[in-house]
């Protein structure tokens, strides 16, 4: 599976780019079906929409559970550039997300493993197998040249 998250993420990385054009943070996710058919992709898109849950995971599911006409995700794996905060990291276990696949760590806002866990929590119903690091210097270097050009 190595191979397939890696192609998965390279294609994380041209969504999460597209939102740079808006001034948004460029995170990009993707939600595959459990055959491996792209359902959606979407960027984040806070600055685009004045939305402060648009990140692009929420997008992202929200748009896959409509092409699937469900909000349960089961079997699909989501890919994102950066790992994900509470909010998504809630949301994405909420869709029953059977895989979660990201790039950099965050260590000031992840839910994943970094700051927090809420992907693991047993205390939840549902956990998605989780595979971090994928790409992982290439997905910090497109956040921290955002973020150099930003101050």
């Amino acid at each position: 599976m190595i191979a397939a998250d890696q192609a998965r993420m390279r294609r994380a990385l041209v969504v999460g780019a597209a939102a740079l054009a808006s001034g948004d943070v460029p995170v990009g996710a993707v939600v595959y079906d459990p055959g491996g058919v792209e359902l959606a992709a979407a960027g984040n898109a806070r600055e685009a929409t004045g939305d402060p849950t648009a990140h692009a995971e929420v997008l992202a599911l929200r748009a896959a559970a409509q092409v699937l006409g469900t909000w349960r995700l089961a079997g699909c794996t989501l890919v994102v550039t950066l790992e994900p905060c509470t909010m998504c990291a809630g949301a994405l276990v909420l869709a029953r997300v059977e895989r979660l696949v990201f790039g950099a760590w965050d260590p000031k806002a992840g839910a994943a493993g970094s700051l927090y866990d809420v992907v693991r929590d047993r205390r939840l119903n549902h956990r998605p197998e989780v595979v971090g690091g994928v790409l992982e210097d290439e997905c910090a270097e497109s956040l921290r040249e955002f973020f150099r050009s930003h101050r």
